[in-house]
């Protein structure tokens, strides 16, 4: 039974802007099983980036969906800063996350988190996967 995940941004990205997606899905499932879902500030800021770089969304549309996704997940601050992804460092604040947060799985579609598989028993996969 699955208890604890994080989001990768991407995953966060496809949960909320496409309908039926399997990541928007799974978000679902999340809500409805009480399966807790952990972001950062670290990624809450990169998903603003995002939709507001690749989508073009305005200021205060970014604002609204910000204040939804507040609502199911919980923010946490990590601690513990690792060096897991040397690839792209950048994907590093995902996997803090999940140990500050002792998420049994990230969900993700980044090709570096992905290739790691796992990370501390934390397992790394697509939502397809789950």
């Amino acid at each position: 039974m699955i208890s604890k995940v994080v989001f990768d941004t991407n995953v966060l990205i496809s949960a909320t802007l496409w309908d039926n997606s399997v990541a928007q899905k799974f978000l679902f499932r999340c809500i409805m099983e009480n399966i807790q879902i952990f972001s950062s500030k670290k990624i809450i800021e990169e998903y603003e980036k995002v939709l507001a770089r690749d989508f073009d969304y305005k200021e205060e549309e970014i604002g609204e969906i910000i204040g939804r996704i507040l609502q199911v997940v919980k923010i946490v601050t990590p601690k513990i800063k690792v060096d897991a992804v040397k690839e792209d460092p950048d994907d590093n604040k995902i996997i803090e996350c999940a140990l500050e947060s002792n998420a049994e799985y990230i969900i993700s579609y980044d090709k570096h988190l992905l290739k790691l598989k796992e990370y501390k028993r934390i397992k790394i996969v697509r939502p397809e996967e789950l």
